[in-house]
Protein backbone atom coordinates (compact mmCIF):
# COMPACT_ATOMS: atom_id res chain seq x y z
CA UNK A 1 0.00 0.00 0.00
CA UNK A 2 1.34 3.41 -0.98
CA UNK A 3 1.95 5.73 1.94
CA UNK A 4 0.97 9.34 1.28
CA UNK A 5 2.98 12.01 3.10
CA UNK A 6 0.72 14.81 4.39
CA UNK A 7 1.20 18.39 3.20
CA UNK A 8 3.58 20.33 5.44
CA UNK A 9 0.82 22.72 6.51
CA UNK A 10 -1.57 19.89 7.32
CA UNK A 11 1.18 18.11 9.24
CA UNK A 12 2.09 21.20 11.28
CA UNK A 13 -1.53 22.01 12.06
CA UNK A 14 -2.00 18.44 13.24
CA UNK A 15 1.17 18.75 15.33
CA UNK A 16 -0.22 21.94 16.86
CA UNK A 17 -3.33 20.02 17.91
CA UNK A 18 -1.18 17.19 19.28
CA UNK A 19 0.94 19.74 21.13
CA UNK A 20 -2.19 21.24 22.71
CA UNK A 21 -3.34 17.79 23.83
CA UNK A 22 0.12 17.07 25.21
CA UNK A 23 -0.03 20.15 27.43
CA UNK A 24 -2.71 18.33 29.47
CA UNK A 25 -0.26 15.49 30.13
CA UNK A 26 3.11 17.24 30.46
CA UNK A 27 3.75 18.89 33.85
CA UNK A 28 4.33 22.62 33.71
CA UNK A 29 7.79 23.81 34.68
CA UNK A 30 10.36 26.50 34.01
CA UNK A 31 14.05 27.31 34.07
CA UNK A 32 15.36 30.60 35.33
CA UNK A 33 17.06 32.74 32.69
CA UNK A 34 20.20 34.75 33.32
CA UNK A 35 22.00 37.38 31.30
CA UNK A 36 25.36 36.40 29.87
CA UNK A 37 27.29 38.64 27.45
CA UNK A 38 24.09 40.47 26.58
CA UNK A 39 22.01 37.36 25.93
CA UNK A 40 19.49 35.37 27.91
CA UNK A 41 20.58 31.81 28.70
CA UNK A 42 19.16 28.95 30.71
CA UNK A 43 20.44 28.54 34.26
CA UNK A 44 21.16 24.77 34.13
CA UNK A 45 20.15 23.78 37.68
CA UNK A 46 17.13 26.06 38.07
CA UNK A 47 14.26 23.92 36.73
CA UNK A 48 11.19 24.03 38.97
CA UNK A 49 7.43 23.29 38.71
CA UNK A 50 4.99 26.13 37.96
CA UNK A 51 1.19 26.40 37.81
CA UNK A 52 -0.36 24.37 34.96
CA UNK A 53 -2.10 26.19 32.09
CA UNK A 54 -3.01 23.57 29.46
CA UNK A 55 -4.01 24.71 25.97
CA UNK A 56 -7.62 24.75 24.77
CA UNK A 57 -9.25 24.74 21.33
CA UNK A 58 -8.97 28.50 20.89
CA UNK A 59 -5.25 28.31 21.69
CA UNK A 60 -4.87 25.91 18.75
CA UNK A 61 -6.74 28.33 16.46
CA UNK A 62 -4.57 31.23 17.65
CA UNK A 63 -1.31 29.31 17.38
CA UNK A 64 -0.60 30.26 13.76
CA UNK A 65 -1.44 33.99 14.10
CA UNK A 66 0.56 34.19 17.32
CA UNK A 67 3.42 32.35 15.65
CA UNK A 68 3.39 34.86 12.78
CA UNK A 69 3.50 37.75 15.25
CA UNK A 70 6.43 36.15 17.07
CA UNK A 71 8.38 35.59 13.86
CA UNK A 72 7.28 38.71 11.93
CA UNK A 73 10.81 40.03 11.22
CA UNK A 74 11.85 36.67 9.80
CA UNK A 75 8.66 36.20 7.76
CA UNK A 76 8.84 39.61 6.09
CA UNK A 77 12.58 39.25 5.49
CA UNK A 78 11.87 36.05 3.57
CA UNK A 79 9.18 37.79 1.48
CA UNK A 80 11.57 40.62 0.58
CA UNK A 81 14.46 38.27 -0.25
CA UNK A 82 12.19 36.18 -2.48
CA UNK A 83 10.98 39.23 -4.34
CA UNK A 84 14.46 40.70 -4.70
CA UNK A 85 16.00 37.64 -6.31
CA UNK A 86 13.05 37.19 -8.67
CA UNK A 87 13.70 40.71 -9.93
CA UNK A 88 17.40 39.91 -10.36
CA UNK A 89 16.52 36.68 -12.16
CA UNK A 90 14.14 38.54 -14.50
CA UNK A 91 17.03 40.64 -15.81
CA UNK A 92 18.80 37.48 -17.05
CA UNK A 93 21.91 38.38 -15.08
CA UNK A 94 22.16 35.12 -13.15
CA UNK A 95 21.57 33.10 -16.33
CA UNK A 96 24.27 35.12 -18.09
CA UNK A 97 26.72 34.56 -15.22
CA UNK A 98 26.23 30.81 -15.55
CA UNK A 99 26.84 31.15 -19.28
CA UNK A 100 30.06 33.01 -18.58
CA UNK A 101 31.25 30.13 -16.42
CA UNK A 102 30.38 27.70 -19.23
CA UNK A 103 32.34 29.65 -21.83
CA UNK A 104 35.33 29.76 -19.51
CA UNK A 105 35.44 25.97 -19.81
CA UNK A 106 36.36 26.24 -23.53
CA UNK A 107 34.39 23.14 -24.51
CA UNK A 108 35.93 20.76 -21.98
CA UNK A 109 33.07 18.65 -20.57
CA UNK A 110 34.44 17.98 -17.07
CA UNK A 111 35.71 21.55 -16.69
CA UNK A 112 32.35 22.98 -17.78
CA UNK A 113 30.50 20.76 -15.31
CA UNK A 114 32.90 21.77 -12.54
CA UNK A 115 32.56 25.51 -13.25
CA UNK A 116 28.77 25.42 -13.49
CA UNK A 117 28.47 23.36 -10.30
CA UNK A 118 30.74 25.81 -8.50
CA UNK A 119 28.55 28.68 -9.69
CA UNK A 120 25.42 26.96 -8.36
CA UNK A 121 27.19 26.06 -5.13
CA UNK A 122 28.14 29.69 -4.60
CA UNK A 123 24.51 30.60 -5.29
CA UNK A 124 23.34 28.18 -2.62
CA UNK A 125 26.00 29.37 -0.18
CA UNK A 126 25.26 33.07 -0.56
CA UNK A 127 21.67 33.68 -1.65
CA UNK A 128 20.15 30.35 -0.62
CA UNK A 129 19.59 29.20 -4.21
CA UNK A 130 17.14 26.29 -4.25
CA UNK A 131 13.90 26.89 -6.19
CA UNK A 132 15.91 29.30 -8.34
CA UNK A 133 17.62 26.30 -9.98
CA UNK A 134 14.43 25.27 -11.78
CA UNK A 135 14.65 27.63 -14.77
CA UNK A 136 18.18 26.43 -15.53
CA UNK A 137 17.48 22.71 -15.54
CA UNK A 138 16.02 22.28 -19.07
CA UNK A 139 18.97 24.18 -20.58
CA UNK A 140 21.48 22.23 -18.48
CA UNK A 141 19.96 18.93 -19.59
CA UNK A 142 20.44 19.99 -23.23
CA UNK A 143 23.98 21.15 -22.47
CA UNK A 144 24.80 17.84 -20.80
CA UNK A 145 23.50 15.88 -23.77
CA UNK A 146 25.58 17.96 -26.18
CA UNK A 147 28.64 17.18 -24.09
CA UNK A 148 27.84 13.46 -24.18
CA UNK A 149 26.29 13.08 -20.72
CA UNK A 150 22.82 11.96 -19.69
CA UNK A 151 19.90 14.00 -18.37
CA UNK A 152 20.64 13.02 -14.77
CA UNK A 153 24.04 14.70 -15.09
CA UNK A 154 22.45 17.92 -16.29
CA UNK A 155 19.97 17.84 -13.43
CA UNK A 156 22.67 17.01 -10.87
CA UNK A 157 24.84 19.95 -11.93
CA UNK A 158 22.12 22.30 -10.70
CA UNK A 159 20.55 20.34 -7.85
CA UNK A 160 23.68 18.85 -6.27
CA UNK A 161 25.69 22.02 -6.88
CA UNK A 162 23.13 24.31 -5.24
CA UNK A 163 22.37 21.66 -2.61
CA UNK A 164 26.02 21.47 -1.58
CA UNK A 165 26.21 25.25 -1.32
CA UNK A 166 22.94 25.44 0.60
CA UNK A 167 24.02 22.72 3.05
CA UNK A 168 27.49 24.13 3.63
CA UNK A 169 26.50 27.77 3.23
CA UNK A 170 28.54 30.63 4.63
CA UNK A 171 26.13 33.50 3.75
CA UNK A 172 22.66 31.97 3.30
CA UNK A 173 19.95 34.33 4.60
CA UNK A 174 17.32 31.56 4.72
CA UNK A 175 19.25 29.22 7.02
CA UNK A 176 22.19 30.97 8.68
CA UNK A 177 20.52 34.38 8.86
CA UNK A 178 17.21 33.03 10.16
CA UNK A 179 18.82 30.47 12.50
CA UNK A 180 21.29 32.89 14.05
CA UNK A 181 18.54 35.46 14.56
CA UNK A 182 16.45 32.88 16.44
CA UNK A 183 19.23 31.80 18.81
CA UNK A 184 20.69 35.28 19.35
CA UNK A 185 24.00 34.90 17.50
CA UNK A 186 25.48 37.84 15.58
CA UNK A 187 24.26 37.59 12.00
CA UNK A 188 26.63 35.63 9.74
CA UNK A 189 29.18 35.19 12.50
CA UNK A 190 31.62 32.28 12.22
CA UNK A 191 32.03 32.85 8.49
CA UNK A 192 35.64 31.64 8.31
CA UNK A 193 34.85 28.14 9.54
CA UNK A 194 31.71 28.11 7.42
CA UNK A 195 33.87 28.69 4.36
CA UNK A 196 35.87 25.58 5.31
CA UNK A 197 32.58 23.68 5.67
CA UNK A 198 31.41 24.88 2.26
CA UNK A 199 34.69 23.79 0.67
CA UNK A 200 34.47 20.27 2.11
CA UNK A 201 30.80 19.69 1.27
CA UNK A 202 31.19 21.13 -2.24
CA UNK A 203 34.36 19.12 -2.94
CA UNK A 204 32.54 15.88 -2.05
CA UNK A 205 29.66 16.86 -4.36
CA UNK A 206 31.99 17.73 -7.23
CA UNK A 207 33.88 14.46 -7.00
CA UNK A 208 30.65 12.44 -6.84
CA UNK A 209 28.97 14.11 -9.83
CA UNK A 210 32.10 14.19 -11.99
CA UNK A 211 32.75 10.53 -11.20
CA UNK A 212 29.23 9.64 -12.28
CA UNK A 213 29.49 11.81 -15.40
CA UNK A 214 32.73 10.14 -16.48
CA UNK A 215 31.09 6.74 -16.10
CA UNK A 216 28.06 7.52 -18.27
CA UNK A 217 29.66 9.73 -20.92
CA UNK A 218 29.29 8.69 -24.55
CA UNK A 219 30.10 10.37 -27.86
CA UNK A 220 28.56 13.86 -27.67
CA UNK A 221 25.01 13.95 -28.91
CA UNK A 222 23.71 16.18 -31.68
CA UNK A 223 22.48 19.66 -30.98
CA UNK A 224 18.87 18.54 -31.25
CA UNK A 225 16.90 19.40 -28.19
CA UNK A 226 14.38 17.32 -26.33
CA UNK A 227 10.65 17.97 -26.89
CA UNK A 228 9.53 21.08 -25.07
CA UNK A 229 13.07 22.22 -24.28
CA UNK A 230 14.53 25.22 -26.07
CA UNK A 231 18.13 25.90 -26.93
CA UNK A 232 20.44 26.21 -23.98
CA UNK A 233 20.94 29.73 -22.76
CA UNK A 234 24.40 28.96 -21.45
CA UNK A 235 26.09 30.66 -24.45
CA UNK A 236 24.34 34.01 -24.22
CA UNK A 237 26.73 36.93 -23.67
CA UNK A 238 26.64 39.07 -20.55
CA UNK A 239 25.19 42.41 -21.57
CA UNK A 240 26.30 45.70 -20.02
CA UNK A 241 22.98 45.92 -18.18
CA UNK A 242 23.43 42.41 -16.77
CA UNK A 243 26.94 43.32 -15.66
CA UNK A 244 25.46 46.26 -13.74
CA UNK A 245 22.92 43.92 -12.13
CA UNK A 246 25.64 41.48 -11.09
CA UNK A 247 27.69 44.36 -9.66
CA UNK A 248 24.60 45.53 -7.75
CA UNK A 249 24.09 42.04 -6.34
CA UNK A 250 27.77 41.76 -5.40
CA UNK A 251 27.65 45.15 -3.68
CA UNK A 252 24.50 44.12 -1.81
CA UNK A 253 26.08 40.89 -0.59
CA UNK A 254 29.15 42.83 0.48
CA UNK A 255 26.96 45.17 2.51
CA UNK A 256 25.26 42.15 4.09
CA UNK A 257 28.62 41.01 5.44
CA UNK A 258 29.78 44.47 6.46
CA UNK A 259 26.45 45.40 8.03
CA UNK A 260 26.15 42.23 10.04
CA UNK A 261 29.78 42.09 11.17
CA UNK A 262 30.68 45.76 11.63
CA UNK A 263 27.48 47.75 12.06
CA UNK A 264 25.39 45.31 14.08
CA UNK A 265 22.64 45.15 11.48
CA UNK A 266 19.64 42.92 12.14
CA UNK A 267 16.90 41.59 9.90
CA UNK A 268 15.20 45.00 9.76
CA UNK A 269 18.27 46.67 8.26
CA UNK A 270 18.95 43.73 5.93
CA UNK A 271 15.35 43.85 4.72
CA UNK A 272 15.81 47.52 3.88
CA UNK A 273 19.06 46.72 2.09
CA UNK A 274 17.34 44.21 -0.19
CA UNK A 275 14.56 46.67 -0.95
CA UNK A 276 17.34 48.91 -2.24
CA UNK A 277 18.95 46.04 -4.16
CA UNK A 278 15.58 45.31 -5.78
CA UNK A 279 15.11 48.88 -6.96
CA UNK A 280 18.72 49.21 -8.16
CA UNK A 281 18.74 45.84 -9.96
CA UNK A 282 15.42 46.57 -11.67
CA UNK A 283 16.72 49.93 -12.90
CA UNK A 284 20.10 48.53 -13.96
CA UNK A 285 18.42 45.65 -15.80
CA UNK A 286 16.05 47.95 -17.67
CA UNK A 287 12.88 46.44 -16.23
CA UNK A 288 11.21 49.73 -15.41
CA UNK A 289 9.28 50.55 -12.26
CA UNK A 290 6.11 48.62 -13.16
CA UNK A 291 7.88 45.45 -14.28
CA UNK A 292 10.16 45.55 -11.24
CA UNK A 293 7.14 45.76 -8.95
CA UNK A 294 5.38 42.94 -10.81
CA UNK A 295 8.41 40.64 -10.67
CA UNK A 296 8.91 41.45 -6.99
CA UNK A 297 5.33 40.51 -6.17
CA UNK A 298 5.69 37.30 -8.19
CA UNK A 299 8.74 36.34 -6.15
CA UNK A 300 7.14 37.25 -2.85
CA UNK A 301 4.02 35.26 -3.68
CA UNK A 302 6.04 32.27 -4.87
CA UNK A 303 7.92 32.11 -1.59
CA UNK A 304 4.81 32.74 0.54
CA UNK A 305 4.40 29.06 1.53
CA UNK A 306 7.94 28.97 2.88
CA UNK A 307 7.53 32.29 4.68
CA UNK A 308 4.15 31.59 6.25
CA UNK A 309 5.20 28.14 7.42
CA UNK A 310 7.68 29.84 9.76
CA UNK A 311 4.78 31.25 11.77
CA UNK A 312 2.90 27.94 11.63
CA UNK A 313 5.90 26.03 12.91
CA UNK A 314 6.47 28.56 15.67
CA UNK A 315 2.80 28.11 16.62
CA UNK A 316 3.65 24.73 18.14
CA UNK A 317 6.14 26.37 20.45
CA UNK A 318 3.66 29.18 21.16
CA UNK A 319 1.29 26.52 22.50
CA UNK A 320 4.03 24.93 24.59
CA UNK A 321 5.21 28.31 25.88
CA UNK A 322 1.68 29.40 26.80
CA UNK A 323 1.15 26.20 28.75
CA UNK A 324 4.60 26.48 30.42
CA UNK A 325 5.74 23.04 29.22
CA UNK A 326 8.56 24.03 26.83
CA UNK A 327 11.11 24.03 29.61
CA UNK A 328 9.76 20.69 30.85
CA UNK A 329 10.45 19.18 27.41
CA UNK A 330 13.87 20.80 27.39
CA UNK A 331 14.56 19.41 30.85
CA UNK A 332 13.61 15.89 29.71
CA UNK A 333 15.78 16.14 26.58
CA UNK A 334 18.74 17.44 28.53
CA UNK A 335 18.33 14.65 31.08
CA UNK A 336 18.93 12.10 28.30
CA UNK A 337 22.29 13.60 27.37
CA UNK A 338 23.38 15.17 30.64
CA UNK A 339 26.47 13.41 31.89
CA UNK A 340 27.31 12.03 28.45
CA UNK A 341 30.32 13.26 26.49
CA UNK A 342 29.59 16.40 24.52
CA UNK A 343 30.24 14.44 21.32
CA UNK A 344 27.20 12.29 22.11
CA UNK A 345 25.13 15.44 22.54
CA UNK A 346 26.29 16.64 19.13
CA UNK A 347 25.19 13.35 17.57
CA UNK A 348 21.80 13.65 19.27
CA UNK A 349 21.20 17.24 18.11
CA UNK A 350 22.34 16.30 14.61
CA UNK A 351 20.06 13.24 14.51
CA UNK A 352 17.03 15.30 15.61
CA UNK A 353 17.63 17.86 12.86
CA UNK A 354 18.13 15.22 10.16
CA UNK A 355 14.94 13.39 11.17
CA UNK A 356 12.95 16.63 11.42
CA UNK A 357 13.99 17.72 7.92
CA UNK A 358 11.97 14.88 6.42
CA UNK A 359 8.81 16.14 8.12
CA UNK A 360 9.38 19.91 7.70
CA UNK A 361 11.15 20.51 4.34
CA UNK A 362 11.18 24.29 4.82
CA UNK A 363 14.54 25.31 6.27
CA UNK A 364 13.09 28.45 7.86
CA UNK A 365 10.20 26.45 9.29
CA UNK A 366 12.56 23.85 10.72
CA UNK A 367 14.62 26.58 12.33
CA UNK A 368 11.55 28.13 13.93
CA UNK A 369 10.38 24.74 15.18
CA UNK A 370 13.60 23.26 16.53
CA UNK A 371 16.20 25.90 17.37
CA UNK A 372 14.42 27.58 20.29
CA UNK A 373 14.61 24.20 22.06
CA UNK A 374 17.90 22.80 20.73
CA UNK A 375 19.95 25.97 21.24
CA UNK A 376 19.32 26.03 25.02
CA UNK A 377 19.93 22.28 25.04
CA UNK A 378 23.32 22.96 23.48
CA UNK A 379 23.98 25.48 26.28
CA UNK A 380 23.21 22.85 28.88
CA UNK A 381 25.43 20.18 27.34
CA UNK A 382 28.48 22.32 26.60
CA UNK A 383 27.98 22.61 22.82
CA UNK A 384 28.22 26.09 21.33
CA UNK A 385 25.14 27.56 19.70
CA UNK A 386 27.17 28.12 16.55
CA UNK A 387 27.72 24.35 16.37
CA UNK A 388 24.00 23.75 16.96
CA UNK A 389 23.20 26.06 14.04
CA UNK A 390 25.58 24.05 11.84
CA UNK A 391 23.83 20.82 12.86
CA UNK A 392 20.51 22.39 11.83
CA UNK A 393 22.05 23.63 8.57
CA UNK A 394 23.26 20.14 7.66
CA UNK A 395 20.06 18.44 8.76
CA UNK A 396 17.95 20.71 6.61
CA UNK A 397 20.26 21.06 3.62
CA UNK A 398 21.26 17.47 2.89
CA UNK A 399 17.66 16.27 2.66
CA UNK A 400 16.46 19.04 0.33
CA UNK A 401 17.52 17.11 -2.78
CA UNK A 402 16.66 13.64 -1.50
CA UNK A 403 13.34 13.63 0.31
CA UNK A 404 10.22 13.47 -1.90
CA UNK A 405 8.49 15.90 0.47
CA UNK A 406 10.64 18.68 -1.00
CA UNK A 407 8.45 20.36 -3.61
CA UNK A 408 11.04 22.19 -5.71
CA UNK A 409 13.23 19.08 -5.83
CA UNK A 410 10.44 16.93 -7.25
CA UNK A 411 9.63 19.69 -9.77
CA UNK A 412 13.28 19.67 -10.86
CA UNK A 413 13.20 15.92 -11.48
CA UNK A 414 10.04 16.38 -13.54
CA UNK A 415 11.70 19.07 -15.66
CA UNK A 416 14.71 16.84 -16.26
CA UNK A 417 12.51 13.76 -16.76
CA UNK A 418 14.46 11.80 -14.19
CA UNK A 419 12.35 9.28 -12.21
CA UNK A 420 12.71 9.55 -8.44
CA UNK A 421 13.90 5.91 -7.97
CA UNK A 422 16.72 6.53 -10.43
CA UNK A 423 17.70 9.74 -8.62
CA UNK A 424 17.53 7.99 -5.23
CA UNK A 425 19.95 5.29 -6.44
CA UNK A 426 22.32 8.02 -7.58
CA UNK A 427 21.98 10.11 -4.41
CA UNK A 428 21.87 7.77 -1.43
CA UNK A 429 25.64 7.09 -1.31
CA UNK A 430 26.28 10.85 -1.55
CA UNK A 431 23.78 11.39 1.27
CA UNK A 432 25.78 8.99 3.47
CA UNK A 433 29.05 10.71 2.55
CA UNK A 434 27.59 14.12 3.34
CA UNK A 435 26.12 12.95 6.64
CA UNK A 436 29.45 11.44 7.69
CA UNK A 437 31.38 14.55 6.64
CA UNK A 438 28.85 16.72 8.47
CA UNK A 439 29.33 14.78 11.69
CA UNK A 440 33.13 15.10 11.38
CA UNK A 441 32.82 18.85 10.79
CA UNK A 442 30.54 19.17 13.83
CA UNK A 443 33.09 17.34 15.99
CA UNK A 444 35.81 19.67 14.71
CA UNK A 445 33.64 22.72 15.43
CA UNK A 446 33.18 21.47 18.99
CA UNK A 447 36.89 20.76 19.39
CA UNK A 448 37.81 24.34 18.49
CA UNK A 449 34.92 25.74 20.62
CA UNK A 450 33.55 27.52 17.57
CA UNK A 451 31.75 30.63 18.67
CA UNK A 452 31.40 33.39 19.66
CA UNK A 453 29.19 31.19 21.83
Amino acid sequence: MKIRVPHTYALLLALAAVAAAATWLIPAGAYDRVESHGRSVVAPDSFHPVDASPAGLFDVLLAWPRGLVATAPIVFYIFIIGGAFTVIGATGAIDAAIGLAVRAGRGSGPLILLLVMLAFSLGGATIGMAEETLPFIPALVVLARRLGYDELTGCAVALVGAGAGFSGAFLNPFTIGVGQEIVGLPLFSGIRYRFVVWTVITAIALVWVLRYAARVRVVPASAATAPGIGAASAHQPVTPRQQLVLLTLAAGLGLVVAGAMKWDWGLLELSGLFVGVTVAAGAAGGLGADATAERFLEGASAIAPGALVVGLARGILVIFDGAHVTDTILHAMSAVVTGLPAQASIVGIYAVQVALSYLVPSGSGQAALSLPILAPLADLTGVTRQTAILAYQFGDGFSNIFTPTSGYFMAALALARVPYPRWARFMWPLQLLWLAAGLALLFLAHAIRWGPF
